[in-house]
């Protein structure tokens, strides 16, 4: 379950894939959308400026050509413009027609104000931003001269509000349109990523069951592009499976044929140490004897619990286990009272192979019924993520300067105790294989004894 937490909270982090496809998706889907905003507004802007300027110039040379100047110089229009915006008062369409020395005409729409008419200056069309009757105007114009009456000025303005007020709206809508869209497809993003990289969170959820002991193998189905990959997985647990195996069975193999050349030399070594001749050199050999012996018993239980660490999917329970080894100790230590103290629901599952978990704990058991007086207590609690399990006696304890040495091959600080001193080596050296905290200490009630605190961490990394 922790390890589930873990990989839900992983799969926001900014190294995971579904963020860099988000962030690539944001990044492209920004440059889209505000390319395509900013190429719109521009071009639409240019369209409408243009259309604006072209409207005005055809309007002006309609002007010019409704425009009749009498002999006497009055100036006369036979109708009006074409469109009727020049005849709305104030509708930011204007016309003004002028001769000097008689009265200027203009268009109905302009009911204060005038046209600067120095924009026609010459017979081309020219035009300027001017100041008109309702704010700056685009202002066309030009000069048409009459014979006998001189030289007729020709203006005609649009409001440049007008056609800022056009390029605003447009903007505006296309804003909001783009807006939705960009929105659309980061959500499209968003679930595309979820369900397609859903396989992958399938993936973890299976992983996390294979390391919690729940599955022997990657489960479920999975697309094409990553069911050879949990094939080869699955392949290889297999292979890491038949591999502890053989190695528990070839160590066996091993240990027993090693034994039996070792009973023959040691029965040879005591019976020569009867006679007084040999004696010596029987010593000698009963001594090395017994050391190659402990050598072999540390080095099998070294190389069992090094190959099992390296196996995924191991899992053992401590309720499981423990039964058969507190009816073992209590044989073994009759006068001794064993006690179990775990809290109501506690989760015992641990990833140590069940064969390696019950020597631990046998290793460690045993020792506390060595050396207690009357009472051993074996107690679990959790911890953030993981277990730890104490084990406490009421002996005479271990002084600080002893503790570093008690796990060392050999070491027996009452050589009148039965063992051979391998016991707390070979736990300790199970405890390094799978990642385990082992230490000792004086207990933490203060009163007389040892106690032996392990700690497990139930999502042990052993890549």
């Amino acid at each position: 379950m922790t390890a589930v937490r873990q990989s839900s909270h992983r799969r926001w982090h900014w190294r995971s894939l579904r963020v860099r496809i988000l962030l690539a998706t944001l990044l492209w889907v920004a440059l889209g959308i505000g390319g395509i905003w900013y190429s719109a507004t521009r071009l639409f802007a240019k369209h409408v400026e243009e259309s604006y300027h072209d409207e005005l110039e055809v309007h002006i040379k309609e002007l010019a050509g409704l425009v009749k100047v009498e002999p006497d110089g009055v100036l006369k229009m036979d109708r009006p413009l074409s469109d009727p915006r020049y005849l709305v008062p104030l509708s930011g369409f204007y016309w003004q027609v002028s001769l000097h020395g008689h009265k200027t005409i203009r268009s109905a729409s302009m009911t204060r104000g005038s046209l600067d008419e120095r924009v026609a200056h010459d017979s081309t069309v020219h035009h300027h931003i001017e100041k008109g009757p309702t704010g700056p105007s685009i202002t066309y114009g030009f000069i048409r001269d009459v014979p006998g009456a001189g030289e007729v000025h020709y203006v005609i303005a649009t409001d440049q509000r007008l056609l800022d007020e056009t390029i605003a709206s447009f903007t505006r809508e296309l804003t909001l349109w783009l807006t939705a869209l960009a929105a659309a497809l980061v959500v499209t993003g968003f679930v595309v990523v979820t369900f397609g990289l859903r396989p992958l969170d399938r993936l973890a959820r299976a992983t996390a069951r294979l390391r919690s002991g729940a599955a022997c193998k990657l489960e479920g189905d999975y697309p094409t592009e990553i069911e050879p990959l949990v094939d080869d997985l699955n392949a290889f647990i297999e292979r890491s499976h038949k591999t502890v195996e053989r190695a528990r069975v070839e160590a066996g193999n091993l240990a027993h044929a090693l034994r039996t050349p070792l009973a023959v030399i040691t029965d040879e070594a005591e019976r020569l140490a009867q006679a007084e001749r040999t004696s010596a050199a029987a010593q000698t050999l009963l001594e090395q004897s017994q050391i190659m012996v402990q050598q072999i018993e540390y080095q099998l239980a070294r190389a069992r619990s090094a190959a099992s660490a390296r196996s995924p999917g191991t899992v053992s329970r401590i309720e499981d286990v423990l039964p058969p080894i507190l009816s073992a100790m209590r044989r073994l230590h009759p006068d001794k009272a064993f006690a179990v103290r775990f809290p109501a629901g506690l989760d015992t599952a641990v990833p140590i192979e069940p064969v390696d978990l019950s020597e631990l704990l046998a290793i460690l058991l045993d020792n506390a019924g060595k050396w207690a007086r009357g009472h051993i207590s074996i107690g679990a609690e959790d911890l953030p993520d993981g277990l730890l399990v104490r084990i406490i006696d009421d002996g005479p304890g271990l002084p600080a300067e002893q503790v570093a040495e008690a796990f060392r091959i050999g070491t027996r600080f009452d050589p009148d105790m039965r063992g051979s001193g391998l016991g707390l080596a070979i736990a300790h050296d199970i405890a390094e294989a799978y990642g385990l905290k082992i230490a000792l200490g004086p207990r933490a009630d203060g009163q007389s004894g040892l106690e032996v605190r392990l700690e497990i961490d139930r999502e042990i990394d052993r890549a």
